[in-house]
């Protein structure tokens, strides 16, 4: 059994997917899962799907050094975006596997969540670049692990409408009194 790095609130409606020593950017694949953490499972396929034919735009927020600037990043309110299609295949098949297992564990896909979502940096692979007057350079990969985990959204909670049910502090207590005096 493999450990992950979070451990989640309920394991018998959470399902698991991880991937290593993936061959994709590290960097851009770190920005779109950003993207995607707490997205619906539905969302965050439609939305590397639309990534992958240049329709919509992953912001780049770290990493952004030499990104350009697109219109379609003005949907995240930053204006440096790009469209990495490798990181979003990968992440497409990481969440399709997820989805099997949380198939495989009887959950309903459609309250699906991302709850947690880590990418990590892996062992570089070496290659080698054949420089001018016989030097040789380093030319390296960047891979990387991702881990993901999807959750069952649980119901929302009604706000309560009777103003008494709302616990206070005792100085909040004390405040609301001493305020009920001055008023008298």
């Amino acid at each position: 059994m493999v450990r992950y790095s979070a451990t989640p609130a309920n394991s018998a409606k959470t399902a698991k997917a991880r991937g290593s020593y993936l061959r994709v950017s590290f960097k851009k694949t770190r920005e779109a899962a950003a993207t995607i953490s707490g997205m619906p499972l539905a969302k965050a396929v439609a939305f590397l799907n639309a990534v992958k034919e240049h329709k919509r735009a992953v912001p780049f927020r770290r990493f952004n050094g030499g990104v350009g600037r697109t219109a379609q990043a003005n949907e995240w309110n930053t204006t440096q975006a790009r469209w990495p299609v490798k990181s979003a295949e990968f992440l497409l098949d990481l969440l399709k596997n997820a989805e099997a297992n949380a198939k495989s564990k009887e959950l309903e896909t459609e309250k699906l969540v991302v709850k947690h979502i880590q990418v990590n940096q892996a062992p570089k692979q070496r290659r080698r670049t054949y420089r001018a007057h016989g030097r040789i350079n380093p030319y390296q990969s960047h891979p990387c692990h991702v881990e993901l985990m999807l959750a069952e959204e649980d119901a929302q909670v009604q706000k309560a409408k009777d103003l008494s049910l709302i616990k206070i502090t005792k100085k909040q207590a004390v405040l609301k009194a001493k305020a009920a005096l001055r008023n008298e």
